[in-house]
């Protein structure tokens, strides 16, 4: 994915300057409550802007440094690659899995999204 396809608030200006939408994406990052998680659509549609592709190439490009593993895919599969690092986050904030089956693939357990969803509460009013 290019930058180019990112919202035009998303685009670098300068090398150092973080883009505004990466800055509001980072930012519904950090209000995430532990034990919790928002889908990758479900920041985009907060935000009013972009979707699900650019909330996730906004965390790869600049998430490191905000609870990551609190923005998910909708499906509740452990980001590929950073699994066991978001496990061991995921244990320690007592946010719900399911088990993995055994023909799970690594028998990785999922995210319970039913139950670790979070919709932003009442801090989504004026919150832009």
């Amino acid at each position: 994915m290019s930058e180019e396809s990112l919202p035009d608030a998303a685009r670098p200006q300068q090398a150092d300057a973080l883009p505004e939408y990466a800055e509001r994406v980072l930012e519904v990052a950090e209000v995430i409550p532990p034990g919790r998680v928002m889908t990758y659509g479900d920041v985009a549609e907060w935000l009013e802007e972009g979707g699900p592709r650019q909330v996730g190439r906004v965390m790869a490009l600049y998430g490191g440094a905000v609870p990551w593993w609190r923005v998910v895919r909708s499906d509740g599969v452990l980001l590929p690659g950073h699994e066991l690092r978001a496990l061991e986050h995921y244990r320690a904030e007592g946010t719900p899995l399911k088990e993995a089956s055994r023909a799970a693939e690594g028998h990785l357990p999922r995210l319970d999204m039913r139950r670790a969803r979070w919709d932003g509460g009442g801090r989504a009013q004026g919150h832009t």
